[in-house]
């Protein structure tokens, strides 16, 4: 930890190519939370009323967004192509224009993947809202997976 940030402060101040000499012999080993990034910028967008945000390209953020997609959370998802490709998610609000997310929260992060089986999936209070789960038939909610008997990683709940 301590050398992370002794190589950030060294990369500040000395050429691009010393520095890239350090972070090629220490690794990178900053992690980023690429679907938590995501999750909070739809969110906070949401919050401020905005119709629409730009979220970085992965496969399992459009995974996760068309998932989100056909629980009706979000409008709709389109990809940007350019030198760094972008998911452009058009956001969703109520017929008295209030968020269709009130909330979430981030169940399995980078630094600590939570795994569960069928029988240990945690429970909504009173069906408000739901779990995102990765299972091996893909990006599923907390009842398909009890219902076909599927364990694998909370990725958040929202509601």
């Amino acid at each position: 930890m301590i050398l992370d940030c002794v190589v950030f402060v060294l990369g500040s101040m000395l050429s691009g190519g010393i520095f890239l000499v350090f972070v090629n012999l220490l690794g990178n080993s900053m992690s980023v939370d690429t679907i938590g990034n995501m999750l909070t910028s739809i969110l906070n967008a949401q919050r401020v009323g905005k119709q629409r945000v730009a979220v970085p390209y992965s496969r399992f953020s459009e995974e996760v967004l068309n998932f989100l997609k056909t629980r009706g959370v979000i409008g709709s998802v389109r990809m940007q192509e350019s030198p760094r490709s972008k998911l452009v998610v058009t956001l969703a609000y109520d017929s008295h224009n209030s968020p269709r997310i009130a909330g979430l929260k981030r169940l399995s992060k980078p630094g600590r993947k939570l795994y569960v089986k069928h029988d240990e999936i945690p429970f909504t209070y009173h069906n408000f809202g739901f779990m995102v789960l990765s299972s091996s038939k893909g990006i599923i909610d907390e009842k398909t997976a009890r219902k076909d008997k599927l364990g694998g990683e909370l990725i958040c709940a929202i509601w």
